[in-house]
């Protein structure tokens, strides 16, 4: 056996590194997939919803429309390679994961503010709470395929 020279353990530790930055493989293109049909259906919704009843509820529909931007972002950066795309995804599933929370507790404490549902009231009881579960298996992949390291 010949020992590996010191350009050998760098190449392999930058392909390890390289193949632990990519977050849409595996059970990731099944994550990615989910984001995709919330953010296409969040999109859908919140466009119906602020072109004809904006009026009845407005408060509800812009956070529709925030939510479809929140899976927009978080589709794309899943998608992409890199520690940036990284932390845009980390910044994007949280934001989400505090919107779901901080919406679903409104949407029971105060009602009223909320005559229409968003995709994140009631915790997305409308959507089999998969709004709730997203973000935190979001983060559990996203802690999992986080990037290495670099050296230094």
């Amino acid at each position: 056996m010949t020992p590996q020279t010191p350009v050998n353990k760098t190449e392999d530790a930058a392909a390890a590194a390289q193949s632990r930055d990519t977050r849409n493989t595996g059970p990731g293109r099944l994550l990615i997939a989910v984001y995709a049909v919330f953010a296409i259906s969040a999109t859908a919704r919140a466009g119906y919803q602020i072109l004809t009843k904006f009026s009845e509820a407005p408060l509800a529909y812009l956070l529709s429309a925030f939510a479809a931007l929140v899976y927009v972002v978080a589709t794309v950066s899943l998608a992409k390679p890199g520690r940036t795309w990284f932390k845009v995804s980390v910044a994007a599933v949280l934001v989400e994961l505090v919107g779901v929370v901080v919406v679903g507790a409104l949407s029971i404490f105060d009602s009223v503010s909320f005559p229409h549902e968003t995709v994140w009231s009631l915790f997305g009881r409308g959507y089999a709470f998969i709004p709730l579960l997203l973000p935190i298996l979001g983060l559990v992949w996203l802690y999992r395929r986080r990037p290495a390291r670099l050296p230094g």
